[in-house]
């Protein structure tokens, strides 16, 4: 984040209004129940947390309902390729294809937004006619006025519906089953997208799969119509649609394109196709200048008499008004019997126009904005990955149908194995729904196949830009499903965003390039990405990397000393920026742990490639650091910040401070009674061992105190974890977790000392954090008290006040949410090191068998353990092990066991 953005998060606070809404209107006819309420049943003490039951049990993913439906929007799309939201009724929505986010959480204007839809006709005596969705959610019809044009959207909103959907989610399948009692067929959709660990292509497939299966559920023969219908996703900038142009794909569907320069950022082209069966084909729908709620008018009336036409797309004639194209199956199911229709909708839009962060000319403004540029002819300033591997959307729809059955059994293998971990299905819930982050208009991928990332995402454009270190330090997804992708970040930061000095500017460039250097760097994500470079070089066991990367993570290293601790007396002094976007004055925990990390990690790597006397120096200093946190900044419960201004090269506040007197300001006069603003001093932050979690979780060995982290993390929970925030002040931005609903929160002054303006957001409640504090105490041994926290946070994304697979921070699937991904390695105890190739294992929960999904860059499988043996199950790739280190409750194993697992061919090791 940076102050820069202010304007648009106060935007974004305002035009993210659903859930508020939602905690705020009843049902109509029912109870009005919420967690957010006023008045509510007597608060619970901060004692009553979860039984074990309810915290070890396990079951069924949830299901959602009703109103507890009507903030799901669920992304269905391709590693930095965009996407498409499945809804909790069933339907679409958030068409996010364009290489920018673009959501509905927007005031509707006076054109219709895109649309897709199914429409299913059942024949007969009495014929019927409906949207295949469920009940549109009420609290979206009105929305506080962000809807008081009536609701002018996709334009189908407002057809037939069915009576009930129930949604539930394991992702990245969605599933709905949707029924209605004037209808004898019962509708299964199942919607997805290709997801396979360490296949980065066919996981960013610009591309959304929707399989509905119709079951006659009734006692005698059924015959129906079933059509899907897509507007235009590529109209191109003409008015009324003008460029847009609609072609037949013969016995598949439609492909709809425009005839823009082929440079411009309008061009591109989408496809909706039939895969498995051959349709009839409306090319092109209606075309009536003017009113945009024609097209679909004379839709219905077609659809619903059983009368659809086709045609076969543009003619010369009929070139204004909405446009888009059917497809539509006929088909007749004796009592009993089933039908699945699969279809597809790809996207390709190949050129992008987006500049931000980089060194660019005075005169040329960095282009946020999104629409109709082009560069004269000239080529665009960078293109999505996906327009490396195929020309248009055409292309990529005839990829997917003929990878089809592989691209699904795949994806399926992996979904399986994940949700066959025996972990709390809350647990399963957090992980996987996070995954989702990947698949957002969050995460861009470049031509050459570097990832680049936002923040977030504010509802129509990036938030935050540049794959801000000290955001994305907490992600831990990438690294393991994807690591190839995850190492061109470290590339990205100190290849391309790190002067000759050592500087890093945490926020990188799109298109990549030079950067400016002209504001701080950020301690924690500078110093986080040196434990990142170690990180990735064990997951991948790459050396040549290793030894490409070295001398960059050492001038980033040695500016973060000669920056912050130039007197190399161990804690970070000197004011350091941080994840807060503020400057902490005088060592910390929180950062001073991360920098004893990035030491620590630099002395193991210099000793790989060969430099023990480099070595030796960056050891000295981190056992001098370790020192100097345990004596000077642990208060006997957790370690804490010694503020401090005076002493240090940086003057700047020790200058301003000397001039305050009985004229000056109240602000300045408050600087001099407190110090600087936005420390948090005497404060318990549940960011105080954020280094130790990396260290713990990454396999870098720090000389900290363990039993010292252990009381911080103990301190952290008692202090910041509250059942019921009703009671707790936040001046700042509540949403996140407010009123009676629990949560931990960023910071808390258990021994008093508080100041007038702690640092900013310090009241609130962020969950890429709740999952570093959770995930770190599981995994030392404090299973209880971090299953707590999780179940917590996961009750507040509920559906109905907030979208369970859109944890947000500074904007929409937040990218700091990823730190989810760690508790799947703090509950197993699995760590792999392809560097010694050992492996280790120790779950956390008392049951047996114990089954976990795991991730290395060389395979991904299952492992399972039983009283007398391990087992691993490559399900892709392979895993090749030379030792295995054990640990149950009581002891800790290292047991040699040299083999290549291989796909296909479980390996059991007795135990």
């Amino acid at each position: 984040m940076s102050s820069s953005d202010k304007s648009t998060r106060r935007e974004f606070l305002v035009t993210t209004s659903s859930a508020a809404l939602g905690a705020a209107v009843p049902l109509a006819g029912g109870q009005q129940v919420s967690s957010v309420s006023n008045t509510p049943p007597a608060p619970p003490s901060e004692e009553d947390h979860y039984s074990s039951e309810e915290l070890f049990k396990s079951g069924p993913q949830r299901t959602f309902t009703g109103d507890t439906a009507t903030q799901i929007a669920m992304p269905l799309g391709g590693i930095g390729a965009g996407c498409i939201c499945l809804n909790g009724y069933g339907g679409l929505q958030d068409f996010s294809v364009w290489n920018h986010p673009a959501t509905t959480a927007l005031p509707e204007g006076y054109a219709s937004s895109q649309a897709g839809f199914a429409i299913l006709h059942v024949k007969g005596a009495s014929p019927v006619t409906k949207l295949v969705e469920g009940p549109f959610p009420i609290l979206k019809i009105y929305d506080q006025g962000l809807q008081g044009q009536g609701y002018r959207r996709g334009g189908f909103e407002g057809l037939p519906r069915f009576e009930k959907c129930v949604f539930r989610g394991e992702y990245p399948f969605g599933e709905a089953q949707i029924s209605d009692s004037s209808i004898p067929l019962l509708v299964s959709l199942s919607a997805w997208n290709p997801f396979i660990p360490l296949d980065d292509k066919n996981s960013g497939i610009p591309c959304a799969i929707l399989e509905y299966t119709l079951r006659n559920a009734s006692q005698r023969n059924v015959e129906y119509e079933f059509s899907y219908h897509l507007s235009h996703l590529a109209p191109g900038c003409g008015g009324e649609e003008s460029k847009s142009r609609n072609r037949v794909i013969p016995g598949r569907g439609v492909f709809l394109h425009n005839v823009e320069e082929p440079t411009a950022e309008g061009y591109g082209s989408a496809c909706l196709i039939a895969i498995g069966s051959q349709p009839r084909i409306k090319g092109m729908w209606l075309r009536s200048p003017g009113w945009e709620f024609d097209s679909l008018s004379a839709l219905w009336r077609e659809v619903s008499a059983g009368a659809f036409t086709t045609n076969e797309g543009s003619n010369e004639i009929d070139t204004g008004g909405r446009n888009g194209g059917s497809i539509l199956f006929e088909e007749t199911l004796t009592p009993g019997a089933s039908r699945t229709h699969v279809v597809l909708i790809t996207w390709h839009f190949p050129n992008c126009y987006l500049q931000v962060g980089g060194v660019v000319p005075a005169n040329v403004p960095e282009a946020q904005g999104t629409g109709c540029r082009s560069g004269a002819g000239a080529a665009p300033p960078w293109r999505p990955y996906y327009a490396s591997m195929w020309n248009d959307a055409r292309e990529v729809a005839l990829y997917v149908e003929e990878q089809y059955a592989s691209l699904r059994a795949r994806t399926v293998a992996f979904q399986e194995a994940l949700f066959s971990s025996t972990l709390p299905p809350y647990v399963l819930d957090a992980v996987s729904s996070n995954l989702a982050i990947l698949k957002s208009p969050t995460v861009l991928r470049l031509e050459n196949g570097d990832l680049w990332g936002w923040e977030g995402c504010f509802p129509d454009a990036g938030c935050c830009h540049g794959s801000c270190t000290h955001v994305w330090n907490y992600a831990q997804a990438c690294p393991h499903l994807y690591p190839r992708a995850e190492r061109t970040l470290r590339e990205l930061e100190l290849g391309r965003s790190m002067d000759e000095n050592g500087h890093v500017t945490f926020r990188s460039a799109l298109p990549e390039g030079p950067v400016k250097h002209d504001f701080h760097a950020a301690s924690d994500g500078q110093l986080g990405g040196i434990m990142k470079v170690y990180r990735d070089w064990q997951i991948s066991g790459d050396m040549g990397w290793l030894k490409k990367m070295y001398p960059l993570a050492k001038r980033s290293l040695d500016y973060c000393i000669r920056t912050w601790d130039p007197d190399h007396r161990g804690g970070l002094f000197e004011p350091h920026h941080n994840t807060y976007d503020i400057e902490f004055w005088g060592p910390d925990g929180m950062c001073t742990s991360i920098y004893l990390g990035a030491l620590s990690a630099f002395a193991e790597m210099a000793r790989a490639v060969g430099q023990p006397d480099e070595a030796k120096f960056y050891e000295e200093l981190a056992q001098r650091s370790a020192h100097f946190m345990d004596e000077q900044l642990f208060n006997g419960e957790y370690y804490q910040q010694k503020v401090q201004y005076q002493g240090l090269r940086n003057t700047s506040f020790a200058t301003l401070v000397a001039q305050v007197d009985d004229h000056s300001s109240e602000m300045q006069k408050l600087l001099k009674r407190e110090g600087p603003k936005y420390q948090y001093g005497e404060g318990c932050i549940s960011d105080g061992v954020i280094g130790d979690w990396m260290a713990r979780f990454y396999g870098i060995d720090t000389p900290l105190t363990r039993e010292s982290v252990r009381s911080n993390l103990r301190a952290i929970f008692q202090h910041n974890f509250k059942t019921d925030l009703s009671q707790h002040a936040n001046a700042q931005r509540p949403g996140y977790a407010m009123g009676h609903e629990p949560g931990l929160v960023l910071c808390s002054w258990p021994r008093g000392g508080k100041p007038t303006l702690p640092f900013v957001y310090s009241d609130e409640v962020w969950t890429g954090i709740e999952y570093q504090v959770a995930s770190h105490l599981i995994a030392e041994g404090f299973t209880k008290e971090g299953l707590t926290i999780v179940k917590a946070l996961r009750s507040r994304y509920d559906g109905r006040v907030r979208n369970p697979w859109n944890e947000y921070e500074c904007g929409n699937y937040y990218a700091r949410a990823m730190a989810s991904y760690a508790l799947l390695g703090a509950l197993s105890g699995f760590r792999y090191s392809a560097v010694q190739r050992n492996l280790w294992f120790g779950p956390r929960l008392n049951v047996l068998p114990f089954k976990t999904f795991f991730s290395t860059a060389s395979g991904f499988g299952t492992i399972t353990l039983d009283s007398r043996s391990l087992r691993i199950q490559v399900i892709e790739g392979e895993l090749r092990l030379e030792k295995i280190v054990l640990t149950d409750r009581t002891q800790t194993r290292t047991l040699n066991w040299e083999i290549t697992v291989r796909s296909g061919a479980p390996a059991i090791k007795n135990i």
